[in-house]
């Protein structure tokens, strides 16, 4: 894992770098999607063929998943999958809350995760069997139960006024169990946070790989339980995800049943 975690870090810090230049300046935005509310800047661009074009030259034999290009298709045991730029609406708009997400999977499997918040410089690592780390640092999720004492985060879907899975019912009921909740704007941070021991739980809906790759495996090395809405295994290819500290898990998971069964 080493030079694999040696690469994806440096290739997640230039990103930042290019991030923070280039954050409060006139960036040029358009959209993806119908409805004009699916933002992608040419720094959101400019980051991938940074990244990409970093690991294509360290390791040319690997296959790309990435959210803003279309990458040949490759059977081969290893796959990045990345987010050059996780949190575009909230960069788009100035608010400094974003990140660089890098996850590779081997075999199907998440092995490795990166994730750059450069306006704190703050570096989360993990590897599969290795541990969670910050900054070099190990870390834990928290030990904060029952869920009434708890602070969660979650998000909503770019098409939330147009679809029934919302996540307003789960946001509504969450804030009556939790003791509150945070709405951030980015998915891969809300992970990297309920691995550092600064959130306690996490969930959304209609997410993509690339939003939850390196957070799923951090959550998961710092000791943390991840499935899916109904408890199930995770996938990232699973676009359901609850992440939590582990013994609040069950308790966020009955919260979640409403919708579910609805």
């Amino acid at each position: 894992m080493k030079g694999f975690l040696e690469e994806a870090s440096a290739a997640a810090r230039s990103a930042g770098a290019l991030q923070k230049e280039r954050l409060w300046s006139d960036v040029a935005i358009s959209f993806k999607g119908e409805g004009e509310v699916d933002l992608v800047t040419e720094v959101d661009r400019g980051c991938e063929e940074l990244i990409v074009a970093r690991l294509k030259k360290a390791f040319p034999e690997h296959a790309f998943l990435a959210e803003e290009n279309v990458y040949e298709k490759r059977d081969v045991p290893y796959k990045w999958i990345i987010d050059p730029l996780d949190g575009t609406t909230n960069y788009a708009h100035g608010y400094p809350w974003f990140c660089v997400s890098i996850g590779l999977e081997y075999e199907g499997e998440v092995v490795l995760g990166v994730i750059y918040h450069c306006m704190m410089d703050e570096l989360f690592t993990a590897w599969k069997g290795g541990g969670a780390y910050l900054n070099g640092n190990p870390i834990r999720v928290s030990g904060r139960e029952p869920l009434k004492r708890s602070l969660l985060a979650t998000g909503f879907p770019y098409d939330r006024t147009r679809t029934n899975e919302n996540n307003f019912l789960n946001f509504f009921n969450f804030q009556l169990a939790a003791r509150a909740i945070r709405r951030a704007g980015a998915a891969a941070l809300d992970l990297a946070y309920v691995a550092a021991g600064r959130l306690d739980g996490y969930w959304e809906c209609k997410l993509k790989p690339w939003d939850v790759a390196a957070g799923s495996l951090l959550v998961a090395e710092a000791g943390g339980t991840v499935t899916n809405h109904a408890g199930l295994p995770y996938s990232v290819y699973d676009h359901r995800i609850v992440a939590s500290n582990g013994v609040i898990h069950r308790e966020m998971l009955d919260v979640l049943k409403p919708a579910e069964e609805g």
